[in-house]
């Protein structure tokens, strides 16, 4: 038995290392001749079921492997059954010349070595590539934060599949904004009709030094014209990829003359507007007057521009609106827009001085140092003649009150009367304790419930107008004064500073009403008389707990 066994071992051997032998893997490729930016379908091929990946280490150093797929085909002639294994490398070259693609290994079996030839992107013989890409920037050097443009031409000579793509620009320490779609146009070059892809970029250097625009790499498969292949089987013809060059960018610092404390704002171009609205000529005390300033600046980001300074004026509240920014692209590059509302509402009479606008920017396209300017104005405001009456009547009723003979008759009577008036109504207290209590009537006019439900209604419809007057018709049912209740709740007071603004600013219908009716419903109660005098007794309770 132990011979036999042996005998047995021998032959699985034999037929295994036969079997080994009968397989073989083949490598082939598409072609042996392509340019540097092109690519190659790399085939390896063997009988018999084979399992496993290629070992594709030896290619790493002279090509950049794409792409790897596995096709099985299993085919029956004559009655027998043949299985085809098939690996389907795509590989672009690094370099130039001679090359040799090194054998591969799949397990036990080696595919042979393959010479291939790479030549430049342009062609031996001058021509064109079929595909390239041109890249150039507009300048050679910008300022730190300025515009730059990077215009990227990729030229075609063969129609392309809708397969290809194009890897995102991204810079190191800059903002990269792409301006618009990309366009599409033809245009002839050395006699050639080219199909033109044309995107522009704009780069803003977030530091000063030495930057480089990264290469972007074009993928697309050519369409052949001989081919005769299904609709939707694989396409012919192998991907290519092209690179965009490096371009180097110098970036400047900001100059040495450029005002300290200063935002820093390097623009082609910067426009400085104001606009009033209102009753500018004829101002009262309580009117509101809205002063719109607008910067806007070409070649620079929204983001990028400074927030203008409001002055700060004895006699005039200040009610701001949130700044609108904007972004416009074209041709040209970006082109930022910030715009601000301002409402003054003046609170005594007389001459206000709005102090002059300066914005300091350096123009790119002179090289040199600019400032926008708005001249200062001149608001008048004219005091309102019905907080002067009760002024005027002291002063006209103190000589006339000086020159009357004082008569204390009329004293005397009215302190009878008071003392009248006093006993009789101890007198009806007196009375009323010894009787049961009476119900009260109910008072003419809308309740507190009703009020109440008004201001919520008004507040959660953010309606500032019918918020105001429901909150003042609420207020004449009690003791204390809105100002009385601002003035021991800081909420309620908050929310009334909210409203007021509403009601002087362009925005009004955006006021939020949640503040000020759960600063009503949470408003704490007045304190009463007896409350304050037993809060400040040294005396302990009658009835302690």
């Amino acid at each position: 038995m132990t011979r036999l066994t042996t005998w047995m071992m021998v032959l699985l051997t034999s037929l295994m290392a036969w079997s080994a032998g009968a397989q073989e893997l083949v490598a082939s490729i598409d072609r042996n001749r392509l340019s540097i930016d092109e690519t190659l379908e790399l085939t390896l091929e063997a009988d018999g079921g084979v399992f496993g990946k290629p070992d594709l280490t030896p290619l790493r150093p002279l090509f950049e492997v794409l792409g790897t797929r596995q096709v099985n085909r299993l085919s029956t002639l004559q009655g027998q059954t043949r299985v085809v294994s098939r690996w389907i490398i795509t590989l672009q070259p690094r370099r130039l010349g001679f090359v040799v693609i090194p054998p591969l290994t799949i397990g036990n079996l080696r595919s042979k070595p393959i010479n291939i030839q790479v030549v430049d992107a342009s062609g031996s013989d001058g021509e064109l590539a079929p595909i390239f890409i041109d890249a150039s920037l507009d300048a050679e050097s910008v300022y730190v934060q300025a515009q730059a443009l990077l215009t990227l031409r990729i030229y075609h000579s063969v129609s392309l599949y809708d397969d290809s793509s194009l890897t995102p620009l991204q810079v190191p320490d800059a903002r990269v904004e792409q301006l618009g779609e990309p366009r599409t146009y033809e245009q002839i070059v050395n006699g050639v009709r080219h199909g033109v892809i044309e995107l522009r970029y704009a780069i803003f250097p977030l530091k000063s030094g030495e930057l480089t625009i990264p290469p972007q790499v074009f993928s697309a498969t050519p369409v052949l014209r001989s081919s005769s292949a299904m609709p939707f089987g694989p396409r012919p013809g192998s991907p290519t990829r092209v690179r965009s060059p490096e371009i180097p960018l110098t970036v400047k610092p900001i100059p040495a003359s450029y005002p300290a404390g200063e935002s820093w704002l390097p623009a082609r171009r910067l426009n400085l507007t104001q606009v009033w609205s209102g009753s500018a000529d004829a101002l009262a005390v309580g009117d509101s007057l809205t002063r719109t300033l607008k910067i806007e600046a070409e070649g620079l980001a929204s983001i990028q521009l400074p927030p203008l300074d409001s002055p700060a004026l004895d006699g005039l509240r200040l009610y701001p609106d949130q700044p609108r920014l904007s972004d416009h692209k074209d041709e040209t590059g970006l082109i930022g827009s910030r715009e601000e509302s301002l409402a003054l509402v003046p609170t005594r009479g007389g001459q206000f001085e709005v102090p002059t606008q300066v914005v300091y920017w350096w123009n790119t396209a002179t090289d040199q140092l600019e400032r926008a300017e708005l001249p200062s104005r001149t608001l008048v405001v004219a005091d309102d003649p019905t907080l002067d009456e009760p002024a005027s009547r002291e002063s006209n009723g103190a000589p006339a009150m000086a020159s009357e003979p004082v008569l204390l008759w009329p004293w005397q009577l009215s302190t009878l009367i008071l003392a009248l008036t006093t006993l009789t109504g101890f007198a009806l207290w007196w009375r009323a304790r010894r009787l049961p209590a009476v119900i009260p009537t109910a008072t003419s006019g809308p309740s507190p419930r009703t009020l109440l439900d008004e201001i919520r209604r008004a507040c959660q419809a953010n309606d500032p107008q019918a918020s105001r007057q429901a909150l003042d018709a609420w207020a004449r049912q009690h003791p204390e004064t809105l100002a009385q209740m601002a003035a021991r709740y800081a909420p309620l007071s908050e929310a009334l500073d909210g409203l007021n603004g509403a009601l002087y600013s362009e925005t009004g219908q955006q006021w939020e009403g949640e503040a000020l009716w759960q600063a009503i419903r949470s408003l704490p109660p007045r304190p009463s008389e007896h409350a304050e005098a037993d809060a400040g007794s040294p005396l302990p309770p009658l009835y302690p707990r």
